[in-house]
């Protein structure tokens, strides 16, 4: 039976009402509490009978806690942690010294850990402090949270009080992963050295340059953070494009005048990040493999750099590589109508959807009727599944017809160009 998850910040009431929901299904007869009272309660229980106390016990245990009393106290040090509430936290792990060392979401797949550690992902120093001194000790993964997090005096507080460097650059993934500038100059200014071209780790690649959030100036400055500190990355014009460095495009367009109209494939887009180099179709919206520059600065939001590569001449019609089945041929017009840039909008996490990059190249000449066939499987992270094929269609079929609707651009589907 599927276990149910407390969310990073459980709100007790909603699961009273839930427990209140269940004792009525119960007494009703409904098949789903039923079999949820067999396999969670402890004891042998009448539903017809069963008290309020018994859909507790039910419910805390469907959400891995090993009682009612159990789950309610996660809920009050979750929310004395975001109160900044030390009196009741104090309390509380003085009553039951294990809550220390005990995820306070209980469930065994929560990042967000003991105390000490969830305190450090909000950046509660105070707390912080007050769990040390009585005991505390999860530091080097309160360190990591509070990175990725980017709660910079958070991580030098931590580092303080465990008296040496908890932190090198394996920790880099984490702030890679949330594009934190903040997280990623604490961890560096630990004394973290990533010299040569393999100071940073394959993990920490994939986390940046696979990250769901599209804000290319934070990537743009990590980068250049860990060149600072010793790490010598690829000369290529993909990795210029990731930097955002149009002085060294320039220095590569210069060499090779055929560079606007080569294509990549997903090695180059991901150099030593092995992981995000996997099938050529799975993608965060239209697939980048066997695509131009534009495309690819379509794809990770690169608008001053696409605008660049037009002012140099770049068509706004090129076209991707086609592969032997007849799939591919797309412009980054289908890249811009379908990105990742649309998750973070739809999911209003982001700047507002202005279909910015569509409106560029269509002001710049770029085609709405260019018909292309392509393949898409959307990655792990947002769900995986099958391969989804798409036959001869616009860029606005591609944006109407597409299987993951948060992937797509509604601002860039109302443009007057595409009818």
């Amino acid at each position: 039976m599927e276990q149910r998850r407390l969310p990073v910040r459980p709100n007790l009431d909603q699961l009273r009402h839930q427990a209140k929901d269940l004792l009525r299904a119960l007494h009703e007869g409904e098949p789903d509490a039923l079999a949820e009272l067999r396999h969670y309660h402890t004891d042998p229980v009448d539903p017809a009978s069963a008290k309020l106390a018994d859909a507790q016990l039910v419910l805390a245990r469907s959400y891995q806690a090993s009682s009612w009393p159990r789950m309610v106290q996660a809920c009050q040090l979750a929310d004395a942690i975001w109160d900044d509430d030390l009196d009741t936290i104090r309390d509380l792990v003085t009553n039951n010294p294990r809550l220390l060392t005990e995820d306070v979401l209980i469930r065994r797949d929560s990042n967000w850990g003991p105390p000490m550690t969830y305190a450090a992902n909000v950046g509660r120093n105070d707390i912080i402090r007050m769990l040390h001194g009585v005991g505390a000790r999860d530091l080097e993964s309160a360190a990591g949270r509070a990175a990725l997090q980017g709660k910079t005096s958070t991580l030098q507080l931590i580092h303080e009080l465990a008296g040496s460097p908890l932190l090198g650059k394996a920790d880099l993934g984490g702030p890679a992963y949330t594009i934190s500038v903040e997280g990623t100059a604490a961890i560096l200014a630990l004394g973290v050295r990533l010299d040569g071209p393999d100071g940073v780790d394959a993990n920490t690649l994939e986390n940046l340059l696979g990250s769901d959030t599209r804000r290319p100036a934070a990537k743009h400055r990590i980068l250049e953070l860990y060149v600072e500190h010793g790490w010598e990355p690829p000369d290529t014009p993909v990795m210029a494009l990731h930097r955002g460095r149009i002085d060294l495009l320039e220095a590569h367009l210069s060499r090779d005048p055929g560079l606007l109209t080569r294509t990549f494939d997903k090695a180059d887009v991901y150099p030593l990040a092995p992981a995000c180099q996997a099938e050529p179709y799975m993608a965060q919206g239209t697939p980048v493999h066997g695509t131009t520059l534009l495309h690819i600065a379509a794809y990770f939001d690169e608008l001053e750099i696409a605008e660049w590569l037009l002012d140099r001449g770049m068509h706004p019609n090129v076209r991707a590589a086609v592969d032997a089945d007849g799939f591919g041929g797309y412009t980054a017009l289908f890249s811009a109508v379908v990105s990742q840039r649309g998750f973070w909008v739809n999911y209003r996490r982001g700047e507002p959807d202005d279909a910015r990059f569509a409106r560029l190249l269509l002001d710049r000449g770029a085609d709405p009727n260019v018909r292309a066939s392509l393949r898409q499987r959307r990655e792990e992270g947002h769900g995986g599944g099958p391969i989804h094929e798409y036959q001869g269609v616009t860029p606005l079929g591609w944006g109407e017809q597409f299987h993951d609707k948060i992937f797509v651009s509604k601002a860039a589907l109302r443009l007057p160009s595409f009818f």
